[in-house]
């Protein structure tokens, strides 16, 4: 038994070690490469491997730093709160709605975007939006417009709107794996209480739903802190977020220490932030 069990043991680490392996290199490392040029000091073109917290408190101390980290936390909240707001309706209707032998036609579809390039959706979107885009274009051939909207680009709302959609599919399916596992007979035994729909749903489908809708949040809210594509593109640079910023130390200003200081502490913020919420959303779920 004890043979069978190591080398069952020595199996499972056979499978695991090329994985684990792959992620230690390909996050751990870089990971922690960021995390040490930011004690070192900056250079001229090069970085002076001499420890020091000053890179922290040049962070801390930075207006431009405190406006921008705020900002994309607000951003990134809009754009979560919209995604998962749409991306429930959809997953709920491919659970429910859908028959079964229709569901995979459905993810497939809604896969679809994945299949194009992060870059490519930016742009289309900007094309969408623009001076002369579809949207002004058709508005001004129904004759509903003299001169283009103006408002339809470079500005927040164009921004949301661009990582809506972009992050929309990662929303739908966690959300659809969760719902997929309620227990139909438990919605059944809710209407055979005397309750309304509306009153099941609250009561028993949304908190069962509840992990789905918190993988989303999660998956949502965590990358859109740190994208700086759209912000440039839809935004016009216009509308800076912390990752633009990181970028330009990193690329621009070739302050590599500084630009590590501010992803470090971008990150830990967005790391309290995030084991914030799972800490409410127990809470809910034990209230409930």
């Amino acid at each position: 038994m004890a043979s069978a069990s190591g080398s069952e043991s020595a199996q499972g680490l056979r499978i695991v070690a090329p994985p684990f392996i792959y992620a230690l290199l390909m996050l751990a490392v870089p990971l922690l490469t960021i995390v040490a040029f930011s004690f070192f000091k900056d250079g001229y073109q090069t970085i002076v491997r001499e420890f020091t917290f000053e890179n922290y408190r040049a962070v801390w101390a930075d207006p431009i730093f405190r406006t921008l980290m705020l900002r994309s936390l607000l951003v990134a909240g809009m754009v979560t709160v919209v995604t998962v707001a749409l991306a429930f309706p959809v997953a709920y209707f491919l659970s429910f709605v859908v028959r079964p032998d229709h569901k995979s036609l459905w993810l497939f579809l809604i896969t679809i975007p994945f299949w194009t390039s992060y870059l490519i959706r930016v742009f289309l979107w900007k094309v969408i939006l623009g001076h002369n885009g579809v949207i002004n274009s058709g508005l001004k051939s129904l004759g509903l417009i003299d001169q283009p909207l103006t408002f339809l680009l470079y500005n927040t709302g164009s921004i949301v709107t661009t990582l809506a959609h972009a992050y929309a599919p990662f929303a739908i399916l966690p959300i659809y794996v969760a719902l997929e596992k309620i227990d139909r007979s438990l919605l059944e035994a809710g209407r055979d209480l005397g309750e309304s729909r509306l009153m099941t749903f609250w009561r028993v489908t949304l908190p069962l739903a509840m992990p789905g809708v918190l993988a989303a949040v999660l998956i949502v809210f965590i990358p859109t802190i740190g994208d700086y594509v759209t912000p440039t593109i839809i935004g016009g640079g216009k509308i800076p977020m912390v990752a633009n910023l990181i970028q330009a130390q990193m690329l621009d200003i070739d302050n590599k220490p500084l630009g590590s200081a501010i992803a470090v502490t971008a990150m830990l913020i967005v790391t309290v932030l995030a084991l914030v919420f799972l800490f409410l959303n127990r809470r809910f779920l034990r209230m409930r």
